[in-house]
């Protein structure tokens, strides 16, 4: 063990650096700081082992310190920031709870209708934020205190609010998606578009199961009636602003109008004037830019972090390893990517959905693109039956929605956590048994996604 500490093998360096990073996740030290702490102290040790530890000392600060600002200029990463304002804008002008108003309307009817109602305006509002916390947040606000007033059970109630948020992670504009796309150096709008198509069908699938567990057990939730069609179309204008933030994302990069950051630039900006004419006051705005502020900060420092942890495996040149020992395994490969995926999903229940990928991508995105053959092969010589640059959108999709399963998997699921902390009247064992009929669900949707990639790639190949 000692000659292990000494070795100057840069792959060697790799594994235990990375031992040492996962142990010190393990103890409670935050991701960012795990990974930016290990990941400089592998640079020091493998440079120094090269020009000697004064020199080798430099030269990993001197690279530790340019990558925040190199990456934090890039174009891709300000979409996050702008993603995450037009969700607290909308949410302090009161748009979010006027989409869950309409929806109740329109689908309360339904055995467990107001879970329905909640499920579609949680999907509506994920598609102008990027941040499944802050949609759960939201929604815990607004949707349970009108369930539990229809006599709803208050821990079917809670799930279906946490379940809900975690749409955010896949339904355009994702902060998740982006980061994702940035660490796999892959086209951001492409994988935006790719993730309209199964953000639908997982909030389809959603519905369906809150309306067979109100159909099984009545107590859980009963429908809502009494609604006239006069009603129900008087509260659609009020969901126009939403509707129209996606439009124009959609467009823009669908039809190739702006880039996404300008997509997102637009998007904040008409919800910013929409809400100043319905009223909103300084203090909201201004309470919407600091809550923007605080998570963009988070995330970004969480990049930061990881990026450093990144560079360093480059050095180290483990990805490259581990890419060559997967695709050396006498498996089918599927069988070994469901074997990644079961991975992510123990991992899931002890790590943040963000920090999860944003560690494990620079290692099992090369290996998985080794098992389907590489970047650049071509659809009818690949494991998975598709291009490797489709294999990358494909993989970029399912991770996403296992980072979504992670989002309510006990012990770390963060959405059950924040839904407790904004509903004191719940604990978060009922948050956690509420939201455990939803890992089926989301298994479900796994295993479409898996046996049809078509629901994933339909979009982006219509795209010019």
């Amino acid at each position: 063990m000692i000659d292990l500490f000494m070795t100057d093998d840069p792959l060697k360096i790799g594994i235990v650096v990375s031992m040492i990073m996962l142990a010190l996740v393990i103890l409670g030290v935050r991701v960012a700081f795990a990974t930016a702490g290990a990941g400089f102290l592998g640079l020091v040790w493998i440079f120094s082992a090269k020009m000697g530890f004064e020199r080798g000392f430099m030269v990993a600060v001197k690279m530790a310190g340019t990558i925040p600002h190199a990456k934090a200029t890039t174009l891709s990463l300000s979409l996050i920031p702008t993603f995450i304002l037009i969700g607290f804008l909308a949410y302090h002008a009161g748009f979010t709870r006027a989409l869950f108003e309409a929806a109740k309307r329109w689908v309360g009817w339904l055995p467990g209708g107001l879970g329905v109602a909640t499920v579609f305006s949680t999907a509506g509002f994920a598609a102008v934020s990027g941040a499944s916390v802050a949609t759960a947040a939201v929604f815990a606000r607004i949707a349970i205190p009108e369930m539990l007033k229809e006599g709803y059970d208050k821990r079917f109630a809670a799930g279906v609010v946490a379940a809900g948020g975690t749409l955010a992670s896949l339904i355009p504009p994702s902060a998740i998606l982006v980061i994702y796309a940035i660490i796999v150096e892959q086209d951001v709008g492409v994988l935006l578009m790719a993730g309209f198509v199964p953000g639908a069908v997982s909030a389809l699938i959603y519905a369906a199961l809150v309306i067979g567990m109100a159909m099984w057990n009545k107590n859980l939730g009963p429908p809502v009636k009494g609604f006239t069609w006069k009603q129900r179309f008087e509260s659609v204008p009020s969901t126009l602003p939403i509707f129209a933030v996606v439009a124009i994302i959609f467009v823009c990069i669908y039809g190739g109008v702006g880039t996404p950051t300008e997509a997102g630039a637009l998007g904040a900006f008409i919800v910013l004037i929409m809400a100043i004419f319905r009223g909103m006051r300084m203090n909201d705005l201004i309470g919407a830019l600091i809550e923007s502020g605080k998570l963009t900060v988070m995330i970004f420092t969480i990049i930061w972090g990881v990026l450093i942890y990144v560079r360093f495996l480059g050095f180290a040149d483990l990805p490259h390893a581990f890419a060559d020992w997967i695709s050396s395994l006498e498996q089918n490969p599927m069988i070994t990517l469901i074997c990644i995926l079961l991975a992510y999903a123990v991992l899931g229940m002890f790590m943040d959905a963000i920090g999860m990928l944003l560690l494990t991508l620079p290692v099992v995105y090369p290996a998985v693109m080794a098992l389907n053959g590489g970047l650049d092969v071509a659809a009818a010589d690949s494991a998975f039956g598709m291009s490797g640059t489709a294999c990358a959108i494909w993989f970029g999709i399912i991770v996403v929605k296992m980072a979504e399963l992670c989002l309510i998997t006990p012990p770390i699921g963060l959405n059950c956590f924040v839904v407790a902390g904004v509903r004191k009247d719940l604990s978060v064992q009922d948050v956690f048994r509420g939201a455990t009929p939803f890992f089926a669900a989301d298994v479900v949707t796994i295993a479409v996604l898996i046996a049809f990639p078509g629901i994933v790639l339909w979009l982006p190949s219509m795209m010019g």
